[in-house]
C-alpha cells in the first residue's frame, strides 16, 4: 500500500501542468535521535534525493505550495564504550511546504512531513541487526528552512525538520528524529 501511495505521489508531482515549477533535488543530512538516554547518540550523515512540485498561489509567485517526495538517510551514530555502530533509519518523506518570497530569490518555508519507514537497522563492527519491526512504520514531523532560487533554476535549500513521533515502537524510549539538510536542486 505505501509503494502504490508513494509512486501516485511521483506520478502526480512529475506529471501535473498545475504546478508554476517542477524540479528535482538532492543533499546531504546530518541526523540524530533526540530524547531520553541518548547521551551515547551523535549525529550521523546522509543523503536524501527526489523531486517536488511547486503550486503558485498568486501571479507573482510569492505566495506557494510546494509537496515533495524524498528519500532519506536518518539515524544516529553510538558509543557507549563498548559497542560502536549506528542506527540506519531510510525513510520516504512527503513534505508540504508553504513558502513565502522574502527578496527576490530568497524564500523561507515551513510545513509538515510525512515520513514512511523503509529499512531499519542497527550496523555495528561484525554485523547489523534488523530492526524494523521495532520502529514506527510512520514519523510525523515539522519543516522550517530557507532557500534560494536562481533564475537558472538552480536553487540552494537550508532546512530543519524536527520530529513529533517517537521513532522506536517501544514505551522505554522516546527518542525523536532530527535532520538538517542542505540540497541542490533544479527547477525546469
Amino acid at each position: 500500500m505505501k509503494i502504490k501511495f508513494i509512486i501516485l505521489m511521483f506520478a502526480a508531482l512529475t506529471l501535473s501542468s498545475c504546478f508554476c515549477r517542477k524540479g528535482i533535488k538532492a543533499g546531504v543530512n546530518f541526523s540524530s535521535l533526540s530524547g531520553e538516554n541518548t547521551e551515547d547518540l551523535s549525529s550521523r550523515t546522509g543523503f536524501h534525493f527526489g523531486g517536488y512540485g511547486r503550486f503558485c498561489i498568486d501571479a507573482d509567485g510569492n505566495l506557494a505550495i510546494q509537496p515533495e517526495i524524498l528519500f532519506s538517510t536518518q539515524g544516529a551514530n553510538y558509543d557507549d564504550g563498548f559497542d560502536e555502530g549506528s542506527f540506519n533509519l531510510n525513510y520516504i518523506n512527503v513534505p508540504v511546504l508553504a513558502q513565502v518570497k522574502i527578496t527576490d530569490g530568497f524564500y523561507a518555508e515551513a510545513g509538515p512531513q510525512f515520513g514512511f519507514i523503509l529499512s531499519a537497522k542497527d550496523k555495528y563492527d561484525g554485523g547489523e541487526d534488523d530492526l524494523k519491526d521495532d520502529i514506527n512504520s510512520f514519523d510525523f514531523s515539522g519543516n522550517v528552512g530557507l532557500g534560494y532560487q536562481f533564475d537558472s533554476g538552480l536553487n540552494l535549500n537550508a532546512r530543519y525538520n524536527l520530529g513529533f513521533s517517537e521513532v522506536p515502537d517501544t514505551n522505554n524510549l522516546n527518542w525523536k528524529n532530527g535532520v538538517f539538510q542542505f540540497s541542490v536542486g533544479f527547477s525546469f
